[in-house]
C-alpha cells in the first residue's frame, strides 16, 4: 500500500464521517455541508453533532446542522483556514455557538504511516502480537487507552512488551472503519521512558498494514509524549477536526460524581 492510497482511503472515511465528497478536502476553497454520518463511518461518531470542522491541510470542510450553518460559514470566513483551530479566534465561534445552545467540545490531530519511513523498533523487551482471543483480561484501567471496554468486539489486533511473563506495554488497535484501525498505546509507569511505546506502536503499525488495512493514530496538539511516540514511530499529522455539540452533551463530560 503507497502513502497516496493510504491517503485516498482516509479522505473517503471523513467524507463518510462527515456527509461531502472526498475531494472537497482537496480543493482550494472552504466548503460546507450538511452533516451526515454515512453508513461507514467510525464507528465510535455519536450524535448529536451539531458541526464538525475538518482540514487535510488545504481548507476547512465544514458539517454542519442547519441550526448553525450561517455562523460557521462566517466563521470559516474570517480567518486563514487553519487559523480556524487556534485561539483566541474558537472564541469567536464558541461565543455564537453558545447563544444557540451549543459548545465546542472535541479537537484532535490525526495520524497517517509514511509507508516510506517505517522503522523497526527494539526496546529490550519481548514484543508478541496479539489477538482478539488474548484480550479477554486486559480491560483493565492501566491498559484504556489500548482497548475499549465498550466496543470489545471492535479491538482485533494488539502488540504487547513482555518483562518475562509481565505484560509492561501495550498497543492495540480498533476496526473504527471498513479499511482504517486506530492505535491506543499504554505502558505502566514504572517502564516508561524505555522506548516501549514507539516499539510496540512502530511494530503494530506494520502488523495492520500487513493485513491490507490502514492504522491511524489520534492524539490532542497538546499530548507532547504522544505526539512524539507517533513522529517516532513512522506516523506523521494527516487532518485535524473541531467538533461542536450541544452544551448539555458537553457539560455532561465535565460533571463530578458528588
Amino acid at each position: 500500500m503507497t502513502n497516496e492510497e493510504i491517503r485516498r482511503i482516509a479522505l473517503e472515511q471523513s467524507a463518510e464521517d462527515l456527509g461531502c465528497k472526498a475531494e472537497d478536502f482537496l480543493a482550494n476553497e472552504n466548503i460546507v455541508v450538511p452533516f451526515k454520518l454515512g453508513k461507514n463511518a467510525r464507528k465510535y461518531l455519536k450524535e448529536p453533532i451539531t458541526c464538525n470542522l475538518v482540514s487535510y491541510g488545504n481548507n476547512i470542510v465544514a458539517g454542519v446542522t442547519e441550526e448553525v450553518a450561517e455562523i460557521v460559514k462566517e466563521y470559516i470566513g474570517r480567518y486563514e483556514f487553519y487559523h480556524c483551530f487556534e485561539t483566541p479566534n474558537m472564541h469567536w465561534l464558541d461565543d455564537r455557538m453558545k447563544e444557540k445552545g451549543h459548545k465546542i467540545c472535541f479537537m484532535a490531530e490525526y495520524y497517517l504511516p509514511d509507508v516510506n519511513n517505517l522503522p523497526k523498533l527494539s526496546c529490550g523487551y519481548e514484543l508478541r502480537v496479539l489477538g482478539q482471543e488474548d484480550f479477554g483480561e486486559l480491560y483493565k484501567p492501566e491498559w484504556d487507552n489500548a482497548l475499549c471496554a465498550d466496543r470489545r468486539q471492535l479491538d482485533v489486533l494488539g502488540v504487547g512488551a513482555y518483562d518475562g511473563d509481565k505484560l509492561v506495554g501495550f498497543s492495540a488497535c480498533s476496526a473504527d472503519g471498513e479499511e482504517m484501525w486506530q492505535i491506543g498505546v499504554d505502558v505502566l509507569p514504572e517502564y516508561r521512558q524505555n522506548g516501549i511505546a514507539s516499539a510496540i506502536t512502530a511494530r503494530l503499525v506494520r502488523e495492520i498494514l500487513d493485513r491490507d488495512k490502514v492504522p491511524f493514530y489520534c492524539t490532542a496538539w497538546s499530548n507532547i509524549r504522544s505526539v512524539r511516540n507517533g513522529i517516532k514511530s513512522g506516523l506523521i499529522p494527516a487532518w485535524a477536526e473541531m467538533t461542536v455539540k450541544p452544551a448539555a452533551v458537553v457539560d455532561g463530560f465535565n460533571e463530578v460524581d458528588k
